[in-house]
């Protein structure tokens, strides 16, 4: 099923996110966990690519797995970053021979390696390159990625919102937002980009964050506003694993409800593939799903 006959519907909808194991050994492991979130019954779920495309030859083989075996719809990312043409066109016709429809194409996080590196000679220098040609080989639901605090490379919201709105001219079906822990700040960004003609769906991402450095890890990638509110639960339950997980969670389920309870009818959860964080969550909202 393409996603966007999913977020067509008139229901609320709860999506998860996972990410491919770094080594072959843990495969299994990771397939497991993932098959565990799935069993939750979410909308879809996404498998990541992996910094530099590093994770690639595993994102489609749990990406199959998840719909094949568990029956849940798949999302699996594709990014650019570092490819050659002839890598991206082999992973556009493994895909195509996995029955995978949807593609969520990026450029790509880079490795410590490439962030000083000459990209001039890249083949694909952003994911608008990424989505033309996937527009040209293939029938696929293509979404891309959108930052509601500006990317961290543009040089304002107006610049990044209008890259944003070349992306869905050149064929994005729709975006997913990086995390943010303050809803009015997707709030705004959604009225912006709806100002700038940008009509396809944004799909809010919810990260629940439930220990201290994780939460470091996510400030520093995301550069994220954090809200007075949520700086409290962190000074006073960072150094309590338990009581911080609880924090997390219940933290991103208000999150959620708000969302739902605004208009926005599917959210992306970054699982961090815990399928207990993924099940609590679930759990917490699944009476305002369907």
């Amino acid at each position: 099923m393409k996603l966007t006959e999913l977020f067509a519907k008139d229901k609320c909808n709860l999506s998860f996110e996972v990410f491919p194991n770094k080594k072959p050994e843990n495969l299994e492991s990771v397939k497991a966990k993932t098959a565990k979130i799935a069993a939750l019954d979410p909308a879809f779920m996404s498998v990541t690519y992996g910094a530099g495309g590093g994770t690639s030859q595993f994102t489609l083989e749990i990406a199959k797995n998840i719909q094949d075996n568990c029956g849940v719809p798949v999302l699996a990312h594709l990014t650019g970053v570092s490819s050659t043409k002839e890598v991206v066109a082999q992973r556009i016709e493994e895909l195509k021979a996995a029955g995978i429809q949807n593609i969520m194409a990026l450029r790509g996080d880079l490795t410590p390696e490439m962030e000083g590196a000459d990209r001039t000679n890249w083949a694909y220098q952003y994911a608008i390159d990424l989505i033309r040609e996937l527009k040209e080989k293939g029938d696929f639901c293509i979404g891309s990625g959108c930052y509601p605090e500006v990317h961290p490379e543009a040089a304002n919201m107006i610049e990044d919102i209008r890259h944003i709105k070349e992306k869905v001219d050149a064929g994005c079906d729709f975006l997913t937002t990086q995390l943010f822990f303050d809803n009015g700040i997707f709030y705004d960004y959604l009225y912006k980009v709806r100002e700038a003609g940008i009509a396809v769906p944004v799909i809010p991402g919810i990260m629940p964050v439930t220990n201290a450095k994780q939460m470091e890890r996510s400030i520093q990638m995301s550069g994220s506003f954090i809200p007075r509110h949520f700086k409290a639960l962190l000074e006073r339950f960072g150094n309590n694993d338990a009581a911080m997980k609880q924090a997390g969670i219940a933290y991103a389920t208000e999150q959620i409800i708000d969302l739902y309870a605004n208009g926005v009818k599917t959210v992306h959860v970054y699982t961090m593939n815990n399928p207990e964080v993924a099940e609590k969550i679930m759990a917490n909202v699944k009476d305002f799903l369907g």
